[in-house]
């Protein structure tokens, strides 16, 4: 018989790629272009890119290379990401997901800048929040905790309040040192030891009790 969890919350902290939308074909088809005209193995490549900003990515890739360079590439990648959105489509039970988030207190947290986000959140018809924090907004990329406490800030609420849903290393090791239990969401987040893991959303249930506090109900 299916075991269910139970995770009280205030908030939720949302990553955008990979954990309510499936934008890896596009990720693929970007990175592995720009991993080959620098020299790079696409495989290796690939392995560091989910959940940083393209800039961080690259900093790790090209450990010697100016930033400025990065950051002059990343303009690049993100105006193609923008205009891909082939294959782009909601994880499995991410659209009934924020469905029951829309009249409780959530914020997207993504290493996407706003055209982007906005793009893909669109091409999974998946409704934007209205409370995000997105590439322009903060001066450190995931793994840095700076954007889940700025969603925590926006929202009022102390992190410890906060859960947060992530795919990637990045963004999980984000989560915890901002202090905030981590939901593990697909195939990447099982090894970087989230609070509690599911293989999509269909999995998560929002509940609200009759004395109005909200918990995610996690079925295994």
């Amino acid at each position: 018989m299916p075991s269910t969890s139970v995770l009280p919350f205030k908030a939720l902290l949302l990553d955008m790629d990979g954990t309510l939308v499936n934008s890896d074909a596009v990720v693929e088809r970007c990175w592995r272009e720009w991993a080959l005209d620098h020299g790079l193995d696409p495989a290796e490549a690939l392995k560091v890119v989910h959940g940083r900003q393209g800039y961080a990515t690259m900093a790790v890739l090209l450990p010697d290379r100016p930033m400025e360079l990065n950051h002059a590439d990343n303009k690049v990648m993100l105006a193609k990401e923008t205009a891909d959105t082939d294959g782009v489509v909601p994880v499995p039970g991410a659209a009934a997901f924020m469905a029951a988030l829309a009249n409780l207190p959530h914020a997207l947290v993504t290493s996407a800048d706003e055209k982007l986000a906005q793009a893909r959140m669109a091409a999974a018809e998946l409704p934007m929040p209205s409370v995000r924090v997105t590439a322009e907004l903060v001066g450190a990329s995931k793994p840095d905790p700076e954007g889940f406490l700025k969603g925590a800030a926006e929202l009022g609420l102390d992190p410890a309040d906060c859960i947060v849903l992530e795919d990637s290393g990045a963004g999980i090791a984000a989560g915890k040192a901002a202090g905030m239990r981590v939901l593990g969401v697909g195939p990447r987040a099982g090894v970087h030891e989230p609070t509690a893991l599911v293989q999509d959303l269909t999995q998560v249930r929002v509940h609200t009790a009759a004395d109005g506090s909200t918990a995610l109900h996690i079925t295994a």
